[in-house]
């Protein structure tokens, strides 16, 4: 397959130059204007974040997205689709309040905010694809009604996933509750009372009623009400989470590669992911750690699967921040790990990230061979 081609700018704006003039500078040399917009629907598939989280993306990256759009005849929404967990975007109302609350109104990003699967999660479009995993995938009725599909990625690490990329914003952010569901229902996970410290966290944030605590207060998962969502995973402080079988989080990036797929066939998409704010796990969560590695840049592509394999190698090429996450990490394993590691399995041992896109470039959605080019 031929390499795909990967558009890179760089977080330096000299006086005279903001970063959403180069943003839009980058998207429009990567290639944007070749969709015909003209009068089409187009979704901009974004993560609202969840209200206490502060390394979301700002709304401003958002506006320049949308106003390229409409420069070029579209007509942009943006879009998320209900969490499967608890929170304050587990329904439109919330989710709407959450988008709002962080700075997402039609005000000021200049285009309507739209929950994709409804007021309870329920309005999917069910898309078959006969994958190896997933024979029809449940997507959010808005993101299918969308002529032209367009991802703004936040790109940082994730406890499940590795990263939350290009194919997690599709893929997981896409279906609907029951489509997220099916995703995550192999990695239900157990606790390890040796480990846990009984601070109820996990059970806080359990939507499903799935966490109780025995005499001694050691936390246990009802197997039969747990979804497997894994949010309990991000929610204990103490590593005392984890899933049941060694499987679960290779299963959930095929699934999700599968989901990816069913988004994105037949019609027009384009990808942008911001490596910036990257903190070690997903923006879903009320709270965000210190950036592991510095904020890298822009980048740009037609390819999901080679834009997500270049944020990747970005990120691995850069040193880790003194006293984050992956600092402690990197240093607890010793001098020896400190140069050629991948940064996300530092972080979240459980994971491997290149299961996702090597499945996804097995289904034929992109290539992870990719040519970078520079968009000064």
């Amino acid at each position: 397959m031929e390499k795909s081609k990967v558009y890179f700018s760089d977080m330096r704006a000299l006086p005279g130059t903001s970063l959403q003039e180069k943003l839009a500078k980058l998207i429009k040399r990567a290639g944007i204007g070749d969709i015909d917009f003209q009068d089409k629907f187009a979704a901009i598939k974004i993560h609202f974040g969840e209200p206490g989280n502060l390394a979301y993306l700002r709304p401003n990256w958002a506006k320049t997205v949308v106003d390229v759009v409409k420069e070029l005849g579209g007509k942009p929404f943006l879009t998320d689709c209900n969490t499967l967990y608890v929170g304050r975007r587990k329904n439109a109302l919330e989710h709407l309040d959450a988008a709002y609350e962080n700075g997402f109104s039609p005000f000021s990003t200049g285009c309507q905010v739209i929950i994709a699967d409804g007021l309870k999660g329920t309005d999917e479009t069910i898309v078959p694809i006969d994958g190896e995993y997933v024979k029809e995938a449940k997507i959010g009725t808005a993101i299918m009604d969308a002529d032209v599909f367009i991802t703004l990625n936040h790109f940082k690490g994730h406890e499940q996933t590795g990263f939350g990329g290009a194919l997690k914003n599709i893929g997981m952010g896409c279906g609907s509750r029951a489509g997220k569901m099916e995703q995550h229902y192999s990695g239900k996970p157990n606790v390890n009372k040796d480990k846990c410290r009984s601070c109820g966290m996990c059970a806080k944030n359990c939507a499903h009623g799935a966490i109780s605590f025995d005499e001694n207060r050691h936390a246990s998962i009802d197997q039969d009400k747990c979804v497997g969502c894994g949010r309990c995973i991000g929610a204990c402080n103490f590593d005392a989470i984890h899933p049941n079988n060694s499987s679960a989080e290779a299963l959930l990036n095929k699934k999700m590669a599968e989901y990816a797929w069913a988004v994105v066939k037949d019609r027009p998409h384009f990808h942008i992911s911001l490596v910036i704010d990257v903190s070690p796990y997903c923006d879903c969560h009320a709270e965000n750690d210190v950036a592991i590695i510095p904020d890298v840049g822009m980048f740009a592509s037609f390819d999901p699967v080679a834009l997500d394999q270049a944020c990747a190698d970005a990120c691995n090429r850069q040193n880790a921040m003194m006293g984050s996450l992956l600092d402690e990490r990197i240093k607890a394993h010793g001098e020896d790990c400190a140069c050629g590691h991948d940064h996300f399995h530092m972080v979240s041992p459980n994971t491997d990230w290149k299961v996702c896109l090597e499945h996804a470039e097995k289904l034929g959605i992109g290539t992870r061979e990719y040519e970078l080019i520079t968009v000064k």
